[in-house]
Order: structure tokens, then C-alpha cells, then sequence
């Protein structure tokens, strides 16, 4: 740690600061039901991307200063008050920075009871005030987007993942109540490095549409896993910043390129029963995934314990496909304004798909290139609704969910080996 007087504070005492609130938040989270205690032990769904979202909805409501810094706990009763901020923030952890520092005056607006909405809503919780009347509930969805999507970035780190359980646990321990000792059931997923990368890697996963290991009579489970993962190899090959994460950070890379591989697969290999349907509809059993081999698999011959994960993977393709159609169809309006010399001057803002692939690439916050105004400046040109940002965050959840499978978990670390030597030689 270093001394209030705007020298960086270490990356260790930011992490250490950041874990202690993260304790206090799933606990007060826990109280006010919106994390139950099952929830909190069993580690489901997005749990490892809700709870540093809440950490960081209570640390914007903590803050007091302009532009926003994070009240940090002190080490010590001696010690002096000391803030996060850009003077002193470690660069790994400025863009998260920038990013919730852009949230907090919009979080402090809100009217309380809007306030406890965001809290609802970054649980996965329905709202419980109507505002989407006069545009509140647009706005909460795009706020908790932003925050989930630094969640996201946070609980991607290792250093997180190996703290997590113990978060968990001090939760679920807090407010005792209950001689019943409940465990957290967390546990980080593998590590990758290239230090296990062959030197002449051959494997199944030489770009080719035929896997060795797939069969025809191969399970549901593997048949997706295969089909997410021959896609990875493309994706690195069209991607040269994954390339160059491969070396300088193994498991940041790993994240990325399985967002790219469900993103590859939503875009070319999801066949949809009823295309025209919006982004959200009921999931239907006619849609199905053509993977390798040609095999295709509907939702409907899906087996019951994968069909979130498959109906979810149908859902993004949907929304990716809606989302291409209204970016051609803007760029359509804007060139046939230009031609008729009707335009305004304004900026034509970027394709929402490819402001997603640009957050799957390089992360939360990685246009922001400063605080106070040059935030507001780039939160400006985001989408009220935040879509791009809720977009990518819908797909790195579901790659977080994905690696917690244990059929996944069990060949993931083989594919990164080869992977990565495989990125090497490019």
C-alpha cells in the first residue's frame, strides 16, 4: 500500500479492500433476501458475477467525492481515510474505475426506491416499482449492465477466483441465527498457462470439421462441447489480440476466446425454428445447433439438464441476429440521409454487434480514456439501454457457466495446450 498523497496504491491492498466489502455485501445482500442462503452455498447460476456487481452498487452508494473515488476500509484504527482513485489506482484496474465511476451520479440520482430496483435487477431480480412508464427501467437495465459487465472483468482474475469461496462462506456465516453449518460449494476453475502447450501440438483441434474424439453415438454434452470448441481455433486465427493474450494472459485469453466461440457458433451454426421471432421470446424446440460432422441437435431432443445452457446459446444467436438486422438497417437510414442531404452532423454511432465484439476483445472500459469529463463524454455515445454492454455481459455468462461443466472442465485444459502452441506458430 501506498501513502493518501496520490502515490498508486499496490494491486494487493486494492484486492484485500475490494474482498472485505465483498464479504459485507453478500451479507447485507443475504438480509434483505436478495441472495438466499442456498444461493450463496451452492454458488449457481451467475452468482460469481452478481456479487461484485452488489459490491460495487454499495460502494457507489458509499461515495462522496467528485469525481467518484471508493472509500476504502482502513488497515488499521491509525490509519488515515483513504480513497480509490485515478490518482492512485493501480492501470490494471483503471478501466474498471472509469467504467463505475460513470455509474455512480446516475446510481445516486435514482429515487430509493429505484435504487433498490437496480439491486433487484443486478440479482436477476424482477423490479418492484413501475418505471418503465417514464424511462427509470431502461436506464436500471443499463446501469446494472454496466456494473455486471465489470463484475464480469473482476471475477475473471485468478486472484478472485481463489478468494471467492471464502467470500461465500463469510457470508453465509454472518447473522448466525442457525446452529446448521452450510459450505460454500465454489471452487475456481482450472488454470491455464502455456506452460503445458506441446511444441509441435497435432491434436483433434487442427482446424478441421471432423474431431477425432466426436462419434455419431457421441452424447448431447459432447456434441456441443466439440462444436464450441473446433470453432476455437478459427477464432483465433481471425483475432490477433487473442493471439498475443495467449502469451501475456493465459486465462484472461481463455475467457475471451470462449465468448468468440459462442459468439461464432450463435452467428453460423444455430439453426432457428422461427427466425422472425424478437430477441426474447420462449425458448422453441425447433431450434436446433448444426455443429461438426453436420450433426444437428434441436432443443426439443436436448436432454433436460442441458437445455438452459442450449436454449440460452439459441437466445443469443436470436438477439445477435436482430441486433445485425437494426445495425444494417441504421447504416441503411444514415446513407440514405447523407444522400439527400438531410443529415444533422451527428456522430453515426458504431454497430452495436461490433461494440460487443470490441467489449469481448479488449473488456469493460476499454474506449474510456479518462475520468470526469472524457467518462461522460464516452457514456454519452453509449446506447441508453446499454444493449452492446448487456449483450457481451449475456455472452461471457454463459462461458462462465460452461467452464463450471464438468464434461467442459474435463477437455478444456487439453484444448488450451494445444491452442496455445497452436497460437504460437501464427
Amino acid at each position: 500500500m501506498m501513502s493518501a498523497d496520490g502515490q498508486m496504491l499496490s494491486e494487493e491492498y486494492v484486492q484485500d479492500s475490494f474482498h472485505s466489502y465483498l464479504k459485507s455485501s453478500l451479507t447485507q445482500a443475504k438480509i434483505e433476501k436478495l441472495l438466499e442462503p442456498d444461493v450463496l452455498a451452492s454458488a449457481e447460476g451467475d452468482l460469481m458475477i452478481t456479487g461484485p456487481a452488489l459490491c460495487l452498487y454499495f460502494a457507489a452508494l458509499r461515495s462522496t467525492t467528485q469525481p467518484p473515488s471508493v472509500p476504502l476500509p482502513r488497515r488499521s484504527k491509525s490509519s488515515p481515510p483513504l480513497d480509490l482513485s485515478a490518482t492512485n489506482c493501480p492501470p490494471t484496474f483503471l478501466p474498471f474505475l472509469r467504467v463505475w465511476s460513470g455509474a455512480v451520479p446516475r446510481i445516486q440520482g435514482l429515487a430509493p426506491q429505484h435504487q433498490h430496483d437496480l439491486a433487484r435487477i443486478i440479482c436477476g431480480l424482477a423490479p418492484i416499482s413501475d418505471g418503465d412508464g417514464d424511462g427509470v427501467g431502461t436506464s436500471l437495465r443499463g446501469i446494472a449492465a454496466d456494473l455486471r459487465a465489470i463484475a464480469i472483468e473482476i471475477s475473471q482474475r485468478r486472484s478472485f477466483q481463489n478468494r471467492y469461496a471464502a467470500d461465500l462462506q463469510a457470508a453465509l456465516d454472518a447473522g448466525g441465527g442457525s446452529s446448521l453449518k452450510v459450505k460454500a460449494s465454489f471452487v475456481p476453475p482450472p488454470l491455464y498457462d502455456d506452460s503445458r502447450s506441446p511444441s509441435s501440438p497435432s491434436s483433434s483441434f487442427e482446424r478441421t470439421p471432423s474431431p477425432s474424439i466426436l462419434t455419431p453415438d457421441s452424447p448431447a454434452i459432447e456434441f456441443i462441447r466439440e462444436t464450441l470448441y473446433a470453432s476455437l481455433a478459427d477464432v483465433l486465427e481471425r483475432t490477433p489480440a487473442l493471439r498475443a493474450l495467449l502469451v501475456a494472459d493465459p486465462p484472461r485469453a481463455y475467457f475471451a476466446a470462449v465468448a468468440f466461440a459462442i459468439l461464432d457458433v450463435a452467428s453460423s451454426a444455430v439453426a432457428l425454428a422461427d427466425p422472425a421471432a424478437g430477441a426474447s421470446p420462449a425458448p422453441n424446440a425447433g431450434d436446433a445447433i448444426v455443429g461438426v460432422r453436420g450433426k444437428a441437435l434441436t432443443l426439443a431432443e436436448c436432454p433436460p439438464e442441458l437445455r438452459p445452457l442450449m436454449a440460452e446459446l439459441c437466445a443469443i444467436a436470436r438477439e445477435a441476429r436482430e441486433m445485425s438486422d437494426e445495425d444494417d438497417e441504421a447504416a441503411m437510414r444514415a446513407a440514405m440521409a447523407g444522400e439527400g442531404g438531410e443529415g444533422q452532423g451527428e456522430e453515426i454511432l458504431e454497430p452495436r454487434l461490433e461494440r460487443a465484439r470490441k467489449i469481448l476483445e479488449g473488456g469493460v472500459g476499454h474506449d474510456m480514456g479518462g475520468l470526469g469529463s472524457e467518462v461522460s463524454e464516452a457514456s454519452g455515445r453509449r446506447s441508453v439501454e446499454g444493449r452492446a454492454v448487456a449483450f457481451a455481459n449475456r455472452i461471457n455468462a454463459l462461458g462462465m457457466g460452461i467452464m463450471r461443466i464438468r464434461s467442459f472442465r474435463e477437455r478444456q485444459a487439453e484444448v488450451f495446450a494445444v491452442l496455445a502452441g497452436i497460437g504460437s506458430g501464427w
